[in-house]
């Protein structure tokens, strides 16, 4: 089925033929569409009170082949139009503070496991190869994806010395981008609600011949249109805290990956590094105690 189905109208059109069961579920998908496109069939069957089977049932009587393509179509629907204050209601659901620490944990480790699922090792295995023979390299990553930008910057410069993150100073990210060509790399990171003002710099650099990677939740990003390789990171959570565990999983992945492509040189800046690190007491140890 296509993602640009409106799925509201498909449930509705098909209303009048389900069963009473799963009227009830329709009518509650289309009320609070927002919270269930993040509930299994287990919970969103015992949120309107009926069984799991009838959830599935459901699903295949709209037309999709399970559960799942229903859920995922949801949460492409919704992934970019949920508020701050939508996303702190939809919290509200953590009833205590064992519940917030289990749920969430849970939420992170399905991240990583999807992720795991979807992405690709050639894309990944490519970049990788990019990040190595390009000129320059530049990381964009705005508003909640800045860290990601930084935490990636600030291990690839310990590795290379052609690293430049893009980020918002005394002048505008575009002054930052000036001299890319085609001869560079840009690596966007965002994840929903996407960065409008990433975007626009990625179509900027794609403009200019730079070779562009994507690290975002889905081929169907906005990061992703403007890319020629796009890494996938599941970032999905029910709360208005964005959940950059599986991203940073993947930026770890490359990190160790470029590190070990570029071993020789690595060696030798990181014995520099701890001259250094020793001389001006960088790091703190027991016998400082």
């Amino acid at each position: 089925m296509s993602e640009n189905i409106d799925l509201i109208r498909l449930i509705q059109s098909k209303f009048h033929n389900l069963s009473k069961g799963q009227k009830i579920i329709a009518q509650y998908i289309m009320t609070n569409y927002d919270k269930a496109a993040f509930m299994t069939a287990a919970k969103l069957g015992e949120k309107v009170g009926v069984s799991e089977s009838t959830v599935v049932r459901f699903a295949n009587a709209i037309g999709f082949i399970g559960y799942p393509q229903l859920q995922k179509m949801l949460q492409e629907m919704i992934k970019t139009k949920l508020t701050t204050v939508q996303r702190i209601e939809m919290s509200t659901d953590y009833s205590n503070e064992e519940n917030i620490l289990k749920n969430v944990l849970k939420a992170d480790m399905e991240n990583i496991r999807a992720t795991l699922e979807e992405i690709n090792f050639n894309v990944f295995e490519n970049v990788t190869k990019e990040i190595t023979e390009a000129k320059s390299i530049y990381i964009i990553g705005l508003r909640s994806s800045t860290i990601l930008s930084e935490f990636l910057g600030f291990y690839l410069n310990l590795i290379m010395d052609n690293v430049h993150i893009v980020t918002y100073t005394i002048g505008d990210i575009f002054e930052q981008l000036l001299r890319v060509n085609e001869n560079d790399l840009v690596i966007g990171i965002g994840f929903p609600r996407y960065s409008s003002r990433t975007v626009s710099a990625l179509e900027y650099c794609r403009s200019r011949g730079a070779k562009i990677v994507a690290i975002t939740d889905s081929l169907l990003s906005p990061l992703a249109s403007n890319a020629d390789y796009t890494l996938v990171a599941k970032s999905n959570m029910e709360s208005f805290v964005d959940s950059i565990v599986a991203p940073l999983s993947v930026l770890n992945a490359l990190i160790i990956s470029v590190g070990i492509k570029e071993r020789s040189s690595l060696s030798s800046s990181f014995s520099r590094l701890e001259e250094i690190w020793d001389k001006y007491n960088i790091f703190s140890s027991s016998e400082d105690e």
